[in-house]
């Protein structure tokens, strides 16, 4: 029960730091200080990206799941395990990803404006 639970507060932290790339940068122009943990985030989603590094908290939850006695996420990990092919479709991967690297810097834009 114990593991279970450990690779399910896994993937809950996982979707709420994917939340947080995505949107962070807004939340930084209500509390500034969220800037700095927000660009060490993206720059993590950026080089995570870019080299195929697997993510800790991926590890964690296999590592949850497999002494649970459960299924590991897919070969691909936390992203096509639940989002890909789930909440859009496989083929819309790289414009996913436009948007979302669109959407923080438009996120980073309105911080910089709003500092001045």
């Amino acid at each position: 029960m114990m593991y279970r639970l450990i690779g399910e507060a896994a993937m809950v932290v996982h979707f709420l730091f994917l939340a947080f790339m995505a949107v962070g940068g807004f939340l930084a122009w209500r509390w500034k200080w969220l800037i700095w943990p927000h660009l060490a985030v993206a720059a993590w989603g950026i080089v995570s990206v870019v080299t195929g590094i697997e993510c800790p908290l991926t590890v964690v939850e296999n590592w949850g799941r497999h002494h649970a006695g459960l299924a590991g996420l897919r070969p691909g990990g936390f992203i096509d395990t639940y989002i890909e092919g789930v909440i859009y479709p496989e083929e819309h991967t790289n414009l996913v990803r436009l948007g979302v690297v669109i959407l923080v810097l438009t996120s980073w834009t309105g911080f910089v404006l709003r500092r001045r």
